[in-house]
């Protein structure tokens, strides 16, 4: 099947175009970005693409007119980030999710649409993504569409872009704010006492179950609710936080450092619990117990950060302003 996957340069996005070829798919990438090389081993390069905005309606149902399928990735993030600006969230990603939905039931194409593991939390990135879920629920009822929607807990993995100050990410992400300082040493900073659960799941994984998403919509298997991909077991954000102090000590012999805690930031809930429903992970045929387990998904992720992103980092702090990144890697 050819089949676009709208924020196809994007971390998740680029995963879901690793599997979609990995399993004879044609992928499409949909993005406002040019396509490039976030890291080496990006495999971008060889893939048609569209450059498009999910908000342009006229260039959404020309982009169903050409395919077999969407799955739709492209959105506004962040948590705290959208707080104080929330307009571009709410605007961005609820008229994206609805050019989708009204693109796929013109041209009767399956899609997916991936939702957020922290539905109906009080910040604009989660109640915006809520409000498309919901959507989503009305054009299968009364729409027709072939549409199955997938709520992930947090992904991560390699190919995650650092946030300022390890990189050009605008988006602060939990692990990879974790494994660059666990890998240079610097103290690992958690938002409140660390007892929240914000339960992770490998992205190879994530990307596995969009595809399957949307191959059981194609095949017409619609289902009536979302399908919740995360982990059986739930740790802390403490615990999480100690697996990686760990895997960087036994991969790259850094030194583990200490834990620093922060105020909570805004648009979180103290002692909230972001977990999974993962039964229903069995509705598109990937019983949860498959999931890659956390301690080898981090063991993964830092091995690969440490080969990829460290020492390119670690020249641009020695050189400062006569640093000049090999293969472009952007860390």
């Amino acid at each position: 099947m050819k089949i676009a996957v709208t924020g196809g340069a994007g971390f998740i996005g680029g995963h879901v175009v690793d599997e979609l070829h990995r399993r004879g798919h044609e992928p499409v990438i949909f993005d406002h970005r040019a396509k490039h090389h976030t890291f080496p081993d990006e495999p971008l390069a060889y893939l048609p693409s569209m450059m498009g905005d999910t908000r342009d309606e006229v260039q959404v149902t020309e982009l169903a007119a050409h395919v077999e399928g969407i799955i739709h990735l492209a959105s506004v993030l962040g948590t705290q980030e959208t707080v104080r600006n929330p307009r571009p969230a709410v605007m961005t990603n609820v008229i994206s999710g609805m050019n989708v939905f009204e693109a796929a039931v013109q041209y009767g194409i399956p899609a997916v649409n991936i939702c957020v593991g922290n539905a109906g939390m009080s910040n604009p990135y989660s109640a915006s993504k809520t409000c498309v879920e919901t959507l989503g629920h009305m054009y299968v009822r009364d729409r027709g569409a072939r549409l199955n929607q997938v709520r992930v807990v947090n992904a991560y993995g390699p190919r995650q872009l650092m946030a300022a100050p390890y990189g050009v990410g605008k988006v602060r992400k939990i692990m990879p704010a974790f494994v660059a300082r666990a890998l240079t040493g610097a103290p690992i900073e958690i938002y409140g006492d660390g007892e929240q659960v914000s339960d992770c799941v490998f992205v190879t994984d994530v990307a596995a179950a969009l595809v399957n998403a949307l191959e059981f919509a194609a095949e017409g298997t619609v289902l009536d609710h979302v399908i919740e991909v995360g982990p059986s077991e739930h740790r802390t954000v403490n615990e999480v936080a100690d697996l990686v102090r760990k895997a960087a000590l036994d991969l790259a012999g850094v030194e583990q450092p200490e834990l620093v805690h922060l105020p909570m930031r805004p648009g979180e809930t103290p002692g909230a619990r972001i977990i999974a429903r993962n039964d229903t992970m069995h509705d598109i045929g990937m019983p949860p117990e498959y999931l890659i387990p956390l301690e080898t998904g981090i063991g993964e992720t830092v091995a690969w950060y440490a080969e990829h992103w460290l020492p390119d980092y670690r020249a641009r702090v020695e050189l400062g302003d006569k640093y000049r990144p090999r293969d472009k890697i952007r860390g």
